[in-house]
């Protein structure tokens, strides 16, 4: 049971990553369309650049709090969609 238990936990903290890293790009890719760097796009989002920079490389789980202030100071609409599991 406790490896069953084990892969469970895994394939979570797979998904979990695998999250991480899809905004750490959407969040890259916004801010590098805008032309700022890590430093101007805190100080636009009212945010530290080390939270900047921890949700890019993937080590952040961003919540949705964050990801709709960085919406809403960039002009930008935050959309959350759900799609079929491969």
């Amino acid at each position: 049971m406790e490896f069953i238990e084990g892969a469970f936990d895994f394939q979570t903290s797979q998904q979990n990553q695998n999250i991480n890293l899809e905004v750490a790009v959407k969040v890259r890719d916004l801010r590098e369309n805008m032309g700022l760097s890590q430093r101007e796009f805190a100080s636009l989002i009212g945010k530290p650049q080390s939270t900047i920079a921890r949700i890019e490389n993937g080590s952040m789980n961003a919540s949705t709090k964050i990801l709709s202030e960085i919406a809403q100071a960039t002009n930008q609409r935050l959309t959350i969609q759900f799609s079929p599991a491969f």
